[in-house]
């Protein structure tokens, strides 16, 4: 088994400037980056400032593995309304030209509204239309020279369920889109390791989180209630070889932050490294 390298995404410093972070995080010991989207970290829309950013990380010696591509209930991708779905396209695609600046392995989309209130009876037609923007997602991030991943979403959302996300995949025009497993939506959803089971022919790469199973607390890997010795060895039966990036919350100051995401960088190296020297 491979070493699975351990990242970090800046979305924990969502509220301030990524210059301000990235050389605390290169100082932390991390190598790999997510770059999180939220304008007042990275405005996506501002390509000077996005080839800035990546000025920046190349001098630091860091690479950005994936970006987070930008979600709110006014990016809708399974919209009813084609002007609303072709506003959430082009949305996307702005994003996808800033993540191919930063040159990024992985654009990671969440492939459904931030919104749990939308009638059953339009699902399957939402479902529809989210492959139809996804088409054309897939095709851009193609020119672009980027994977396109699509993230498990929170069970009360719009795909939270793991069969309406395979269901996408399985309705998109081409196989080459992969999964980002976010381990904190998967837990609050469904059993873990079936989550885990299903998406398994499509995993590329993992969102690292953990919670108490009554809120997606962001929570460092070691901090709630998920098994992560288990997942770690049912991710090994899988040949799993992508990359773990820390999605862990932003609650207090820079310096608490940073060590709670090395020490749960040491514990999920730890409990791997376990399962290539049993003991």
């Amino acid at each position: 088994m491979s070493d699975w390298a351990v990242g970090l995404s800046t979305g924990c410093f969502w509220q301030t400037s990524i210059f301000d972070c990235l050389e605390d995080i290169r100082n932390s010991g991390f190598g790999r980056i997510e770059i999180c989207s939220f304008p007042a970290h990275l405005d996506y829309h501002d390509l000077a400032l996005v080839k800035r950013a990546a000025e920046r990380i190349e001098e630091l010696g860091l690479e950005t593995y994936s970006f987070h591509a930008p979600f709110s209930d006014r990016i809708d991708i399974t919209a009813p309304d084609p002007g609303v779905r072709d506003f959430a396209a082009q949305e996307l695609f702005k994003a996808a030209e800033a993540a191919a600046i930063l040159n990024v392995r992985y654009f990671v989309i969440h492939p459904g509204p931030e919104n749990s209130a939308l009638p059953d009876h339009e699902r399957f037609w939402r479902l529809q239309n989210a492959v139809g923007v996804l088409n054309r997602t897939f095709v851009r991030c193609k020119q672009l020279g980027i994977g396109l991943t699509l993230e498990n979403m929170l069970p009360h959302l719009f795909a939270g369920k793991v069969r309406d996300l395979l269901w996408i995949l399985g309705a998109l025009d081409s196989c080459e889109v992969g999964i980002c497993l976010d381990t904190g939506h998967a837990f609050l959803g469904e059993d873990l390791p079936a989550v885990v089971h299903k998406l398994s022919g499509h995993l590329w790469m993992v969102h690292a989180s953990d919670n108490h199973r009554n809120r997606d607390e962001h929570l460092p890997p070691g901090a709630g209630e998920i098994d992560w010795g288990a997942l770690l060895a049912h991710l090994e039966d899988l040949h799993f070889n992508g990359t773990f990036i820390l999605e862990i919350n932003g609650d207090g100051d820079r310096s608490s932050i940073l060590t709670a995401a090395r020490r749960s960088r040491v514990y999920l190296r730890e409990l791997s490294h376990r399962l290539r020297v049993p003991s």
